[in-house]
């Protein structure tokens, strides 16, 4: 069974619209989809390591302008939409907490949880709901985001071969790990935004 997702997981990476698909994860994942595109990064990555970088831009690009739906969410559609998804992640009650942490270490949330498996979108959706400078928003997402993918991309492009003999042998393991770090994700979340 898992040999038949990993290959398909490569047939998808090796493809023509593999690039538009990884683009929608990214784009998705920083507004309202629970998945990080480092499930399709990585196989893509590892399938075409002379295109890693490309890729990172890819994820980089189409991340920021998820963060900026998300951000519109949380700013425009907080009382429908936002609200429903910052419920669903367990920060109703805590929107005053939120404030005061925004106001004193705003950037330094948004770096830090950039890059951690944090999901962003509740970044970006609590960055709009609290009316966090839009332009400096924007300017620390390409920074948080960026070296997230790039810093993947880079392992993937120096370890390729041995990370692609890993995975073929072992992609059960890489899938459970992938969904445990979703799911510590949100639990971090629940405790620590």
């Amino acid at each position: 069974m898992f040999k038949s997702l990993y290959d398909r997981l490569i047939a998808l990476a090796e493809s023509p619209s593999a690039p538009y698909a990884l683009a929608a994860v990214a784009f998705a994942e920083s507004s309202v989809f629970p998945i990080p595109p480092d499930v399709l990064l990585a196989p893509m990555a590892l399938a075409r390591p002379q295109r890693a970088w490309s890729y990172a831009l890819i994820c980089t690009v189409a991340s920021v302008l998820g963060g900026m739906l998300g951000y519109a969410i949380g700013a425009l559609l907080f009382d429908t939409l936002g609200q429903w998804l910052i419920h669903l992640y367990g920060y109703g009650d805590r929107v005053a907490a939120l404030k005061e942490t925004y106001a004193k270490w705003g950037a330094l949330v948004i770096l830090v949880k950039g890059v951690t498996p944090i999901p962003f979108k509740l970044v970006t959706i609590v960055s709009g709901l609290l009316g966090y400078n839009f332009p400096l928003f924007v300017a620390l997402s390409i920074v948080t985001r960026g070296a997230r993918f790039f810093l993947v991309a880079g392992a993937l492009h120096l370890f390729g071969d041995t990370l692609r003999v890993a995975l073929e042998r072992h992609f059960a393991i890489f899938l459970a790990l992938s969904v445990a770090v979703v799911v510590l994700g949100f639990l971090l979340a629940a405790h620590a935004l």
